[in-house]
C-alpha cells in the first residue's frame, strides 16, 4: 500500500487529501456546505450534510485516482481531522442528529455560561482541563442543547443520546451508525470540551456532575494513532480510519513541531498559535489555554501545548467580500491591500464573537475605526488583513510571557498563510521570521502522518522527517524598522479598548432570549 489519505473537516469546507509515500499531494478533492445562522451569534451545521459531502468527495477521489493509474485499495489508512468544539447530539438508534451541529464559534451559550458563573470562578475547572469557563468549548454547548432542545433532552433521558465533536460524529457514521458505528473521539478533541481532565485522560466525572451532564452521552477517549474502524460503506468502503486529531493539534503534528517550544500558527476561518510544551502541561498566567497536543499511539506518551486563539482570520475576509462587496473572493484581498502604502490611519477589531486569546472578552464587538474622506477600500482591505497580524503578536507576546522562550521563527499554514502579503505583514509586525512549508495543508497532512504511523505505513517521527525532507518552505523577513512597527501596535491596542465594552451582556437583545426556539432547520434525510 502506497497511498495515505485524510479528511480535512473545517468550519465551511470538507476536503479528502490523498498523499504518497513522501507525503505530496496525489489527489484532493473539495466542497463547501451550508452556514446556518438562524439568529445573529448563532452558527449551526446540517451534520447529515456533511456526511453527504464525504461521500461525494469519495467518489471524486476515486476517478483522480484511477485518472492517474492508482487504485484506493492502494490507501493504507484514513485520517481524520476536523473544526473543533462543534457540538453534535445524535439518537444512537435511528442514527439522525437531534439537532443541527452548533459550530465552534456560536455564541449562544452565553446565559449558560452566566448561570454557571453565579456558583463557581471562571477558572473554576482550568486546573483540571486547562480551559477557562468560556461558550467557545463543547461541554457548554452540550448543556445548552440539553436544556433548550426538548428532542434532545428526551433522548438524554432515555439514554438514546450520544454526543461528539464532529470527529466522533464522523467516525460513528463511517464505520457503520447505528449498525455498529465505533462511538469515539481522541484526546485532542476532548481536551476540547472543558469536561476532559487532561491529566488522568479521563472524562472528569465532578465537572460532569456539576454540568449536569449524563455520562452516558459521551464517547470512549483514545490516542490520536490508533485504527478505530473501518468505513462500512462506500467507495471507502473496508479501509481503516487510523488517525484523528483536532485541527489546530493537526496541523502542528503537520509542522513536524515535535520538539518543546517548537510553534505554529494556522491561518484559516480562525486564526491558532500552539506551542509544544512537551510532557508536562503547565498553567498560563497570561490568557493562553492548556491543551492536549497529540498522544501518537495508545502506549505513547502525551503531548500538551500552549495556544491561543483567535476566532475571526481568514472569515474577516469572506465577510469582507460576502457581506461588504468589496472584494469578488478571498484571494483578491492580497493585491488590493498591497495597492496602498498603509492603512492611512484606518484600523478594524475582528471582535464579531468577542474577542479571544489573550483578552477574553465576550463584550467586545467589531470596529472600524480611522476612517476619513481619504479612505478607500484598499485601506479598509489593508485594515482587515493587519487585523490578522496584530491578534496573532497579541497571543504570541503572551505565550513567549508564559513559556519563557523566544521564537526565533514562526511556522505558519493554512489557506491565508498562501496570501503573501499577509505573511510579510506577520514578519514585519513580529520582528521574526515567518517560515511557510511548500504545502500548506499540514492539517490534513498532520493526521495523515498519525494515520501512517498507525498502519505501518511509517515507522516513526524520525521516518517522517526523513520521507518529507525535501519538501521546500519559503522563509519571510521583516522588512520595516521598530519606530514604524511599535507605532502601529500602540494603535492598534487603542482600536482594541474602544471595542471592548460595547455589548451589555446583562440587557442587550443578542443575548436575551427567554424562550429559546431551537432553529427551524431539519436536517435532511441521507439517502
Amino acid at each position: 500500500m502506497s497511498l495515505i489519505a485524510a479528511i480535512d473537516q473545517g468550519t465551511t469546507s470538507t476536503r479528502i487529501i490523498v498523499f504518497d509515500g513522501s507525503f505530496n499531494v496525489v489527489a484532493s478533492a473539495q466542497l463547501e456546505h451550508r452556514q446556518i445562522t438562524p439568529k445573529p451569534g448563532w452558527v449551526e451545521h446540517n451534520p447529515l450534510e456533511i456526511i453527504e459531502v464525504i461521500g461525494r468527495l469519495q467518489e471524486m477521489i476515486a476517478e483522480k485516482l484511477q485518472a492517474q493509474g492508482l487504485s484506493l485499495s492502494q490507501i493504507a489508512g484514513v485520517g481524520i481531522t476536523n473544526q473543533r468544539e462543534t457540538t453534535v447530539v445524535w439518537d444512537r438508534f435511528t442514527g439522525r442528529p437531534l439537532h443541527n451541529a452548533v459550530v465552534w464559534l456560536d455564541t449562544r451559550t452565553h446565559e449558560t455560561m452566566a448561570k454557571l458563573a453565579r456558583t463557581c470562578s471562571k477558572d473554576a475547572f482550568r486546573e483540571k482541563t486547562g480551559l477557562p469557563i468560556a461558550s467557545y468549548f463543547s461541554g457548554l454547548k452540550l448543556r445548552w442543547l440539553i436544556d433548550n432542545v426538548p428532542a434532545v433532552r428526551e433522548a438524554a433521558r432515555d439514554g438514546r443520546c450520544l454526543f461528539g465533536t464532529i470527529d466522533t460524529w464522523l467516525i460513528w457514521t463511517l464505520t457503520g451508525g447505528p449498525e455498529g458505528g465505533v462511538h469515539v473521539t481522541d484526546v485532542t478533541n476532548a481536551s476540547r470540551t472543558m469536561i476532559f481532565n487532561i491529566h488522568t485522560l479521563q472524562w472528569d466525572e465532578e465537572i460532569c456532575r456539576q454540568l449536569e451532564i449524563p455520562m452516558g452521552v459521551l464517547p470512549q477517549v483514545r490516542s490520536s494513532s490508533e485504527v478505530y474502524g473501518r468505513f462500512a460503506q462506500g467507495p471507502f468502503k473496508g479501509i481503516p480510519i487510523a488517525g484523528c486529531l483536532g485541527d489546530q493539534q493537526s496541523a502542528l503534528v503537520g509542522q513536524k513541531a515535535f520538539t518543546c517550544g517548537e510553534a505554529k500558527n494556522t491561518y484559516g476561518t480562525g486564526c491558532f498559535l500552539l506551542m509544544n510544551m512537551g510532557e508536562r502541561p503547565m498553567t498560563s498566567k497570561h490568557g493562553l489555554l492548556t491543551t492536549v497536543a497529540y498522544k501518537l499511539g495508545p502506549h505513547a506518551p502525551v503531548h500538551y501545548a500552549f495556544e491561543g486563539s483567535v476566532a475571526i482570520a481568514g472569515a474577516a475576509v469572506k465577510w469582507l467580500g460576502d457581506n461588504m462587496g468589496l472584494i469578488p473572493s478571498p484571494r483578491d484581498i492580497g493585491p488590493l491591500a498591497s495597492s496602498v502604502p498603509d492603512t492611512g490611519g484606518v484600523y478594524f477589531v475582528p471582535a464579531f464573537s468577542g474577542l479571544f486569546a489573550p483578552r477574553w472578552r465576550e463584550d467586545a464587538r467589531g470596529l472600524v475605526i480611522g476612517m476619513s474622506q481619504f479612505t478607500t477600500k484598499a485601506h479598509v482591505a489593508r485594515a482587515v488583513e493587519e487585523a490578522i497580524c496584530f491578534q496573532t503578536r497579541e497571543v504570541l507576546e503572551a505565550m513567549e510571557q508564559d513559556s519563557g522562550v523566544k521564537l526565533r521563527l514562526l511556522r505558519v499554514d493554512g489557506g491565508a498563510s498562501e496570501d503573501g502579503f499577509l505573511m510579510q505583514w506577520q514578519a514585519d509586525l513580529l520582528g521574526t521570521q515567518v517560515v511557510r512549508p511548500a504545502c500548506v495543508e499540514t492539517t490534513a497532512m498532520g493526521t495523515a502522518f498519525a494515520a501512517a504511523l498507525a498502519t505501518g505505513f511509517c515507522t516513526s517521527t524520525a521516518d517522517i522527517e526523513t520521507r518529507t525532507a525535501s519538501h521546500l518552505a519559503q522563509r519571510f523577513t521583516p522588512a520595516i524598522t521598530e519606530k514604524v512597527r511599535e507605532r502601529a501596535w500602540r494603535c492598534w491596542n487603542r482600536a482594541v479598548e474602544r471595542s471592548i465594552g460595547w455589548l451589555d451582556l446583562t440587557t442587550d437583545p443578542e443575548v436575551e432570549d427567554d424562550e429559546h426556539h431551537p432553529s427551524p432547520e431539519v436536517p435532511r434525510k441521507h439517502d
